[in-house]
Order: C-alpha cells, then structure tokens, then sequence
C-alpha cells in the first residue's frame, strides 16, 4: 500500500506556523516516509468504503486532540466560525484554551482511497491519501464530529465526500463532542 499526505492535510497537520495541537517533532516528509515503511498496530475500517484508518503508536511527543469537558475546566471552553478552507463555509466550532492533554498514545491516520480524493478534485499519485490524523490514548477512533458529517453529507462542491449521515453514528457522535472538546494552546 503506497500513502501520499494530501495538501489538505499537510497544512492541517503540518501548518506554516507551527501550533502546538499538531503533528510533533517529525516534518511532513517524515510522517509520509513512515507511514509508508512501517506496519500499523491495526487497520480500521472507516465511515465509508473509500476510508481506511491505520493506527500507529505515537512516535512523536503529539498531544491528544481532545480533552474531557469537566466542571473544572468549562469556563476555558471558546468557539467561533471557521472554515477549514478557503473554498468552505464558515461552521461553528468549540475548543479549549489554557488546557494542555497529555502526549497521546497513537496516530490514527486517516486514509481515502485515490479514487475518492480524484472524484473530490484533490486526485493524487499513490493508492492512498491522508486527509487528518487522530492522537488518541487509544486505538481507536474519535468519533467524527457532527459538522464534519454534516459537510459530508452535503457533497463534494461543500467540501464533503457525499457521503449520507448514518443517524447512529450521527447521535454517538453527539454524544462524544457534548462531552469533549479540542484545545488549542
């Protein structure tokens, strides 16, 4: 299986000014060159067909993406409109300041077919593309967030995969994000 990082993803993970809620000690080339090289702890299926997660052991000092909402640390929650692009509409989204998760456990890496990233106009040179990457202090998945389902399920032309809301999915979806948030530093 050959792995190309998205341009999506590389200014997500990878940004121009360095943050401390993303991709750690490791360059973009790096990351890509591992994941090509090294086996995962597990391959997970993803939301749809086109969606692979691998799960890699954290090789990075990379904190975990989320962190519980507590009585204690609710004031520090924040939120605005932002759009993960240019091209997308802004989406109200919430994180955490002044919190600071520990050193996750692992990268799930999250992977889309070359079919669907040239069916979403983002066509790429190997067999798999990274469009995000999850740190966890499990191997697991975080469950996609609410808007992100949404976006999906608006289509290609919104910045989605046009891919349905499975309702299920949708509620424990819910369910994770009322009760977790991002951080940022």
């Amino acid at each position: 299986m050959s792995i190309r990082l998205t341009d999506f993803a590389r200014t997500r993970l990878f940004p121009r000014e360095p943050r401390g809620n993303t991709v750690q000690d490791c360059s973009p080339e790096q990351f890509e060159q591992r994941l090509n090289e090294e086996r995962p702890v597990a391959v997970l299926d993803g939301y749809a067909p086109f969606c692979k997660l691998h799960v890699h052991r954290n090789w990075t000092s990379t904190r975990c993406l989320t962190v519980p909402v507590t009585d204690e640390n609710r004031h520090l929650l924040r939120s605005a409109y932002e759009a993960r692009s240019r091209q997308e509409l802004p989406v109200l989204v919430r994180w955490f300041e002044g919190v600071e998760p520990p050193v996750a456990d692992y990268l799930v890496v999250i992977l889309y077919s070359a079919a669907q990233l040239a069916k979403e106009g983002s066509p790429i040179d190997r067999e798999w593309g990274v469009v995000g990457c999850l740190y966890t202090s499990e191997p697991a998945e975080i469950p996609m967030a609410p808007i992100t389902m949404m976006r999906n399920a608006l289509g290609v032309d919104e910045g989605g995969s046009g891919v349905p809301i499975d309702r299920d999915a949708y509620r424990r979806a819910v369910e994770f994000w009322d009760n977790n948030a991002n951080w940022r530093p």
